[in-house]
């Protein structure tokens, strides 16, 4: 398998004098701290570099920070999954005055946060659509500690999921039905009970985030909460709070997840409209990110190793976002 350096080594010799470069010009692109954002740095990476004669530098990313840095300094040019919840509303000022820009509203389909069941409980259960399903059979999720409670299985201490978990679990008086909120200690101990039931084929009923490993590599079923989205206001001003300051919680959906590929306003102008529009094309089916998520896991692969094998091996999807050329470019320097 090629690497990614290896590709850049060969970039550089078939630019010769780097003068081939100067259409598309030297450009930054975060590299986020997670698994799907160092993929999709490392596959822009690769495709702008060998399709559009580019010279990117891949830069440590992390939502808040990067997203200040390019709103303050206009650096790095790209971040190519923002997930916005975290700064919406900087974010929307800084679209609104044009400093920065959407290049695309949905790089990643099927993501999001919610409450889930392993496909063996689906299976069995196929009644058990929704939550509202769900919380009528709590007999179905004993808890091991107490086998005459339904567990769900909430967030860690300390992880700001963990107040929207509580605050759900009041909103849908879950305790009066039978429930009991678990606290699976850690990120380990989430992981480790989705798994013990799925390999168990026993029943779990918890929250977890997609796209991620463990959703693509056990297959989980996210649940439709059987209600709609309850507003904002009883969200952000009530669902998200610490538990004190959330008198009365509505039952609710749960919040969208809204991720977007930003550029700076220098680079929208700079980069020429085929780069930009390779962006808005540029959209991960979440089934197939989730797969490359338990390749990266399963080989310990790195971003540039896991970009090269989604291009060996998913050209149905990424040859649509560009042109034949282009696609002809980069499948040369992976062969």
């Amino acid at each position: 398998m090629k690497t990614l350096s290896k590709i850049s080594l060969g970039i550089v010799a078939l630019l010769g004098s780097g003068a081939a470069a100067a259409e598309c010009g030297d450009i930054q692109i975060a590299e986020w701290n997670w698994a799907s954002g160092e993929l999709m740095a490392n596959v822009d990476k690769v495709i702008l570099e060998a399709g559009y004669s580019c010279n990117v530098e891949l830069i440590p990313g992390a939502t808040t920070t990067t997203f200040a840095s390019m709103n303050e300094k206009g650096q790095p040019d790209i971040a190519g999954e923002l997930w916005i919840n975290a700064v919406r509303e900087p974010l929307d000022k800084a679209l609104d005055e044009g400093t920065l820009h959407s290049a695309n509203s949905g790089p990643i389909t099927g993501l999001g946060e919610g409450w889930w069941i392993p496909p063996a409980t689906a299976a069995k259960h196929p009644e058990l659509t929704t939550v509202l399903e769900v919380l009528e059979h709590p007999e179905l999720f004993p808890d091991v500690e107490d086998p005459s409670k339904g567990a769900f299985i909430g967030c860690p201490a300390g992880w700001g999921c963990q107040l929207a978990n509580a605050n759900l679990f009041r909103a849908f008086d879950m305790e009066a039905k039978g429930w009991k909120l678990v606290d699976p200690g850690s990120a380990a101990g989430l992981d480790g009970s989705m798994t013990k039931a799925v390999e168990r084929e026993q029943n779990w009923f918890g929250y977890y985030w997609s796209p991620t490993a463990m959703i693509g590599k056990h297959q989980m079923v996210k649940l439709d909460f059987g209600v709609p989205f309850a507003g904002a206001e009883n969200w952000d001003g009530c669902i998200a709070l610490a538990e004190q300051d959330c008198e009365d919680p509505q039952p609710s959906a749960w919040t969208e997840s809204e991720v977007h590929t930003v550029v700076t306003d220098k680079f929208k102008g700079s980069a020429g409209p085929d780069v930009m529009d390779y962006l808005g094309k540029r959209v991960f089916p979440g089934q197939i990110m989730n797969d490359m998520l338990v390749y990266m896991g399963d080989n310990q692969a790195a971003g540039e190793d896991a970009a090269i094998e989604f291009l060996l091996n998913h050209g149905d999807v990424w040859e649509s976002w560009v042109s034949a050329e282009v696609a002809e470019k980069v499948k040369a320097e992976l062969n």
